[in-house]
């Protein structure tokens, strides 16, 4: 869950080339890139382009629905889940409650399609909105979540942000704080956080450096709006050979001396929270 790609679910040739794509999920959007004219016919082409895909395939391609705000979650819903997609993004989310409205929902057309229990992710983007700033702390238990995020568009626009960054692409200290609530609201919850877009996808180097800063603060991946943006992600996310020798010395060390709180190596006092971060960063190694 490295890099999350977006795509125009009304767009059979982006969506071909985001599934082409190394991306670890594709998001086929049903929201904010979709025009309320075309509501239906995106999410006719969307479950037409699920279904054509392998069951396989399927588990790495969710799709982001319309917010519970809208009159259009279950119509999403109803239409994409019987071609059973990898997941459900759910924009706009305004706490725990909305994930268990979401399972009840996703609960009953599972049954209703065939498709098996739980068979269905959630990733819950929030915080979106200035009210869901607040609730980041109530996703702990919440039912198949697998990940959160934050949008950094929208949550400007609705507070009166100038700019969503400076010129360095630093977040200023307002949106600073929704995006760290974002990662202790999923550390809390046990999921995956995932860092916002990079909105210039021609800014390379920029993308790289955000990339960097993300995994150093704790997030495990981060979302993309272009292609071009995957394969610096996915590299950015993904432990290099002496990262995970590193933490394999250290998990070694401990099973050496299961009893030790704290153990001595290479001039450094390693305690259990060493030992949890080499165990978390191990678990990302990339099958070969």
């Amino acid at each position: 869950m490295r890099s999350w790609l977006f795509a125009p679910a009304d767009s059979e040739r982006k969506t071909t080339k985001a599934a082409a794509s190394p991306a670890d999920i594709v998001i086929l959007d049903l929201e904010d890139a979709v025009a309320q004219d075309r509501k239906t016919h995106a999410r006719a082409q969307c479950a037409e382009f699920l279904a054509d895909c392998p069951a396989a395939d399927r588990r790495r391609l969710w799709v982001r629905v319309n917010p519970f705000d809208s009159p259009h979650t279950l119509t999403d819903l109803a239409a994409v889940l019987p071609a059973r997609p990898g997941g459900i993004m759910l924009p706009k989310a305004r706490g725990g409650q909305d994930l268990r409205t979401l399972d009840n929902y996703l609960s009953a057309l599972e049954v209703a399609g065939g498709t098996p229990p739980g068979h269905t992710a959630v990733i819950a983007l929030a915080p979106e909105t200035a009210e869901s700033v607040h609730t980041m702390g109530t996703y702990r238990g919440a039912p198949r979540l697998a990940a959160v995020t934050w949008g950094v568009a929208d949550l400007a626009a609705e507070i009166g942000a100038a700019a969503a960054s400076g010129a360095d692409g630093r977040f200023g200290p307002v949106l600073e704080t929704a995006r760290s609530l974002c990662l202790f609201g999923a550390a809390a919850a046990g999921a995956v956080a995932v860092d916002t877009i990079h909105a210039d996808y021609r800014d390379s180097a920029g993308l790289r450096a955000r990339c960097v800063r993300a995994g150093q603060d704790g997030f495990g991946g981060m979302l993309a709006i272009h292609p071009d943006q995957v394969e610096i992600i996915n590299d950015a996310f993904t432990p290099t050979e002496d990262e995970l020798a590193a933490a394999q010395e250290i998990v070694d060390l401990f099973a050496a001396d299961p009893a030790a709180g704290a153990i001595g190596h290479r001039g450094a006092l390693l305690d259990r929270p060493h030992l949890t971060r080499a165990q978390a960063l191990l678990s990302q190694r990339r099958p070969s």
